[in-house]
């Protein structure tokens, strides 16, 4: 059976370990990023998703590839996080990050779902910040909470199409961009894995697992499934 991958943001991070993850099992994998993808194997579509025409450039081979698949899995992974309040969130800033974490997704959905056979799936990355709150990042919060809605929503419009849809939602993982966010702390990191039953940070890796399992799982269809080793909530 020809297997297609398509994901955003596969360049690092828990993106790179998932499109590993599917290049290991057979599948096609297409990455949507501006940064270029270091595998072997995986494919390189260059785009820029803050823009509004970011799929002008892209469209037709990604329609292509789909159509050419028996089974296609389009995980939305890339995101954008600001340190930001909602005493301080400007419009325009909220709109950029709205663009990346939530309108792009949706903008890919309608390119491709025309073109998804049933038995494909349509995963969304969410966060530990999709249905909690913390300081200090509110567009990235109402993002991810909308990535929610969004999720639930696929399901009910695609139900009856044999296409399945859920949102893993990591928690603290060791990727580039959870260490930029905290200036690469140690002391941060320690409090960090402090408050979490395992002691650790989530490998990249182990998320990829898990979407490779809800890519193969229409049983966990409709669901939104936190991966934090065990966060301790205060």
């Amino acid at each position: 059976m020809s297997k297609l991958l398509i994901i955003t943001g596969g360049s690092q991070g828990i993106g790179r370990a998932t499109a590993e993850r599917f290049l290991g099992d057979g599948y096609r994998v297409i990455n949507l990023s501006r940064r270029p993808i270091t595998l072997a194997g995986a494919e390189q579509c260059s785009v820029d998703m803050s823009a509004p025409a970011w799929l002008t450039d892209c469209a037709e081979p990604l329609v292509s590839a789909a159509k050419a698949a028996e089974q296609v899995v389009l995980i939305h992974n890339a995101a954008r996080q600001d340190s930001d309040t909602v005493a301080s969130l400007q419009g325009e800033s909220f709109r950029d990050v709205l663009q990346i974490n939530l309108v792009a997704p949706q903008q890919l959905n309608a390119l491709l779902i025309p073109h998804m056979a049933a038995g494909s799936s349509i995963l969304y990355v969410g966060s530990t910040l999709a249905e909690k709150a913390v300081k200090g990042c509110a567009s990235y919060i109402a993002s991810k909470h909308g990535l929610v809605g969004l999720m639930r929503a696929t399901v009910q419009d695609l139900a009856g199409t044999g296409i399945h849809s859920a949102c893993i939602c990591p928690g603290f993982t060791d990727t580039d961009m959870l260490r930029g966010h905290i200036n690469n702390d140690p002391d941060v990191i320690a409090a960090i894995t402090a408050n979490v039953s395992a002691g650790r940070l989530i490998d990249p890796a182990e998320i990829a697992d898990l979407l490779h399992f809800g890519a193969c799982s229409p049983v966990v269809s409709g669901a939104v499934i936190h991966a934090n080793l065990g966060q301790i909530e205060h």
